[in-house]
C-alpha cells in the first residue's frame, strides 16, 4: 500500500502526522531511561508523574475540543503543536520531580488540545464518508512514524549519555514544529458559533454517547494485552523464547500499517461500525483463548499458539479502532465535533489507565483462567456496543448522520 493517501487535505494531515510521530517514537522509546538515568527520578516518581499527567489530559480533553469548535480546529492544532514543541524542549531543563510534574502537566494539556482539534479538523477537512478512512490512514502512518522514531532512538540508547538523550528530545521538539509547518498547507476550517442557550459542553451531558465512550475505553484495554501482559506471560508462563515478544509486536505493527485502511471499510455508518465493534469483541476473545492455551505445552506449540494469538488479536484491534471512529464521528453533532472527539478520547485514556492493573492481575496473576476471563469481558463489551449505539442514535433524530439503525 502507499504510505500517504491521495493529494489534498488527507495527504497534508497524514504527512504532518508522519513527521510528528517520528519524534514521538523517539521520546516514547527513551523517556523512561532519560527520566531515571539522566534526570535522576525514581521509578515511583516517574510512575506517579505519568499518572498525574494522564489524569490532566483526560480532564482537559473535552474542554479543549470545545475550544477547537469555537476558535477553529486548525488554529488550535497549530498552537498545540508549537506549545508541545516548546514544552518538550523544556524537558532538558528538568532536574527534579516538581519540575517534571509541571512540564508534564503542560505537555498533557497541549496533547489534549491537539487530540480534540485533530478530530474536528478531520471532520471539517474531508466529507463525512471519508472521515473514517482518513483516521485509518493516520493510524497506519502513526505506526510507521513511531517505528522509525524507535529505530532512531536506538542510537541514543546505545550511547546511553545525557548528550544523546538531549539530542533525541530536541529532535522530538523539531518534529512538532515541522508538523505545524506542514499543517499550514491545510485550509482553515471555519469555527462554529457558540450556542446562544443551553450548556456548552454538551458531550458531557450526552449519556448514550458517554456510555459508548466507557464501553469503547474498556475495550481498549486489549492494547495492554500485547504491550504489558503478553511479554510477562511469555517470559514466566510459557516455554517460548523471549525473542517471540518482539516478533508478536512486529506482527502487530506490520498488520496495522498494511491493513488498517482496508479494515475500516464498511464502518463509515453507525450500523457497520457497531457490527465491527461486536466482531472485534469476538475476535479478541479468541486471541485470549489462544494465549491461554500456550501455557504448559512444548515450545513449538507455544510459539505457534502465541503467533496465532497475536495475528488474531490485531484483526480485532483493526476492527475496534475503525468502529470507534465511525461511531464517534457519526454520533457527534456537526457543531460540536471537537468536543465530542475530545470526549471520545477520554475513553481511550481511561482504558490506558486501568489496563495495567486489570490485564496483569488477570492474565499474569490468574494464569490461563485469567486470559479466559479477559476474553469473556471483551466478548461482552463488544456485544453491548450495538444496543448502546441504537440508543444513542434514537436520541438525535435531527442529525442526518445519526439516524436510527438496526444492528
Amino acid at each position: 500500500m502507499r504510505l500517504l493517501p491521495e493529494p489534498g487535505p488527507a495527504r497534508t494531515l497524514a504527512l504532518s502526522t508522519l513527521v510528528n510521530t517520528v519524534g514521538r517514537g523517539t521520546w516514547l522509546t527513551v523517556s523512561a531511561l532519560f527520566l531515571t538515568r539522566s534526570v535522576g527520578l525514581s521509578v515511583r516518581e516517574v510512575g506517579v508523574g505519568l499518572t498525574v499527567t494522564a489524569l490532566v489530559s483526560l480532564i482537559a480533553s473535552t474542554p479543549m475540543g470545545y475550544l477547537a469548535d469555537r476558535h477553529g480546529p486548525r488554529g488550535i492544532q497549530l498552537a498545540a503543536l508549537v506549545a508541545s514543541g516548546v514544552f518538550t524542549a523544556a524537558l532538558v531543563a528538568v532536574r527534579s520531580f516538581p519540575t517534571f510534574l509541571i512540564v508534564g502537566v503542560l505537555m498533557a494539556v497541549a496533547d489534549a488540545a491537539s487530540r480534540g482539534a485533530r478530530g474536528a479538523l478531520i471532520a471539517g477537512a474531508v466529507p463525512a464518508d471519508q472521515r473514517v478512512r482518513l483516521r485509518a490512514w493516520l493510524r497506519a502512518v502513526t505506526n510507521v512514524g513511531i517505528s522509525v522514531g524507535a529505530v532512531v532512538a536506538g542510537v541514543g540508547l546505545a550511547a546511553d549519555t545525557r548528550g544523546a538523550y538531549v539530542a533525541l528530545i530536541l529532535l522530538d521538539c523539531v518534529t512538532y514544529l515541522l508538523a505545524a509547518v506542514v499543517l499550514l498547507r491545510l485550509a482553515p476550517v471555519p469555527p462554529v458559533p457558540a450556542p446562544t442557550h443551553g450548556p456548552r459542553l454538551i458531550a458531557l451531558r450526552d449519556r448514550p454517547f458517554l456510555a459508548f465512550t466507557v464501553l469503547d475505553g474498556l475495550m481498549s484495554m486489549h492494547f495492554g494485552l500485547l504491550n504489558i501482559a503478553l511479554p510477562l506471560w511469555i517470559a514466566d508462563h510459557t516455554t517460548a523464547p523471549h525473542w517471540l515478544i518482539s516478533a508478536c509486536m512486529l506482527v502487530n505493527t506490520v498488520m496495522v500499517v498494511l491493513f488498517q485502511v482496508r479494515a475500516s471499510r464498511g464502518t463509515e455508518d453507525l450500523r457497520g461500525a457497531a457490527r465491527a465493534a461486536r466482531r472485534a469483541g469476538v475476535v479478541i476473545a479468541v486471541a485470549c483463548a489462544l494465549f491461554a492455551a500456550s501455557a504448559g505445552v512444548p515450545t513449538p506449540a507455544a510459539v505457534a499458539l502465541l503467533l496465532a494469538g497475536a495475528l488474531v488479536h490485531v484483526v480485532g484491534e483493526l476492527w475496534h479502532a475503525a468502529a470507534g471512529w465511525g461511531i464517534s464521528f457519526g454520533l457527534a453533532p456537526a457543531r460540536a465535533q471537537g468536543q465530542y472527539q475530545g470526549a471520545y478520547g477520554m475513553g481511550m485514556q481511561l482504558g490506558g489507565m486501568v489496563a495495567p492493573v486489570v490485564v496483569t492481575s488477570l492474565a499474569v496473576g490468574w494464569g490461563a483462567l485469567g486470559w479466559l476471563v479477559l476474553g469473556g469481558l471483551f466478548l461482552v463489551l463488544g456485544a453491548l456496543v450495538p444496543p448502546v449505539v441504537r440508543w444513542a442514535a434514537r436520541t438525535r433524530p435531527a442529525e442526518p448522520v445519526a439516524e436510527p439503525v438496526t444492528v
